[in-house]
């Protein structure tokens, strides 16, 4: 075997492969990491850039609605002031008009007036005392009123000379004769007497009412009676009034014989007289208002009330019960008769008047009426 390795021949030394370069490759991976960052760095100023520009576009936008909103509102303003100025100017040019229609008016009324004769002017006026006589009469219900406003404008009538008049003044005297049928109504006197009337319902005492032992009621003692020698009651005596006062407060003694009648107490005797006074006073309404329905249930209330509730011995108490029974009779709401036909006939002779041109023509037509 040694023979046989020495016969072998010798090895070849193998050539180590030679090592590449490898610094071209960390240098282009450096420049791309370089290039990545430069990239993203110009990446983030891009987007920061881009949000600063869109939070300018939204700073802008709400400016400009800002804006808009102010120019809408003070457009708006300016709109509703341009329009109230619109009206304003409206109403003025209505007002100069009506003022001008008014002008015009009057300058013909001065106008027709200088036309005007003296019977013109005494027939206005007896049409204003035919209108005041039917305010009083129907308005007011003054009769003595009517029938003086009447009177004097027949007499007004009476001094013109204008023929036309005549069925006027006929008028007038079927009117004047019916309110001289009519009896008067004195309203301030009836309405003087019921307020005497409630002035006595205040004066009613205690004793006024229907017995002197109602409840809360403590009998007064007469002056002298039952003295004392001495001028002073003594203790005895004391004890004998109070003992009466108290039975007198306890023990009530009724006649069977009689109508019971209710007993008072103090707050009783205030209502009372309260009622009694608003009574009245309703009937003084009436008498105002020319009610008769009214005016009667009033009274005949009131008088059930002082019969009811207080005794009829007492002066006062029947002079108050006369008084309403002579307040009862009376009427406070007579017929009126209808007045008004008498202005109707004058203003179709006014208007007749002012129609016709001439004095012939206005003599014919007071005949033809």
């Amino acid at each position: 075997m040694t023979e046989t390795t020495k016969q072998l021949p010798a090895p070849i030394a193998k050539e180590q492969p030679t090592r590449q370069k490898v610094w071209p490759i960390w240098v282009i991976a450096i420049i791309a990491l370089i290039s990545v960052a430069v990239l993203a760095l110009w990446n983030w100023q891009q987007w920061n850039g881009n949000q600063t520009t869109m939070q300018a576009l939204k700073s802008l936008q709400q400016d400009t609605a800002q804006l808009e909103s102010l120019y809408g509102d003070r457009g708006g303003q300016q709109s509703q002031r341009l329009q109230a100025l619109e009206d304003k100017l409206a109403s003025q040019r209505e007002l100069i008009a009506t003022q001008q229609r008014q002008i015009d008016h009057n300058a013909r009324e001065l106008l027709e007036a200088g036309n005007r004769t003296r019977t013109d002017w005494l027939l206005a006026e007896a049409e204003y005392l035919l209108r005041i006589a039917n305010q009083r009469l129907m308005i007011e219900k003054d009769i003595r009123g009517a029938l003086s406003a009447l009177e004097a404008a027949d007499d007004v009538l009476t001094e013109s000379d204008d023929i036309g008049v005549y069925p006027v003044r006929q008028q007038l005297a079927r009117e004047i004769l019916s309110l001289k049928g009519i009896s008067s109504v004195d309203r301030t006197g009836l309405y003087l007497t019921l307020e005497a009337a409630i002035d006595s319902v205040h004066q009613l005492t205690d004793q006024a009412l229907i017995s002197e032992q109602a409840p809360g009621f403590v009998g007064h003692s007469q002056p002298g009676a039952e003295p004392e020698e001495g001028g002073e009651p003594g203790m005895l005596v004391k004890g004998w009034r109070k003992f009466k006062s108290t039975l007198m407060q306890v023990v009530v003694v009724r006649r069977l014989d009689e109508s019971v009648k209710p007993l008072l107490s103090p707050d009783q005797s205030a209502y009372a007289r309260l009622n009694l006074q608003l009574m009245l006073e309703e009937a003084e309404m009436a008498v105002l208002r020319g009610n008769q329905p009214l005016y009667e249930r009033a009274l005949v209330k009131a008088q059930a009330a002082v019969e009811d509730w207080y005794d009829a011995s007492n002066p006062r108490v029947s002079a108050l019960t006369k008084t309403l029974g002579e307040l009862s009779t009376r009427n406070v709401a007579p017929d009126l008769p209808d007045i008004s036909k008498s202005l109707d006939l004058l203003k179709e002779r006014l208007s007749g008047r002012l129609s016709n041109s001439n004095g012939n023509s206005e003599a014919n037509g007071g005949r033809d009426s």
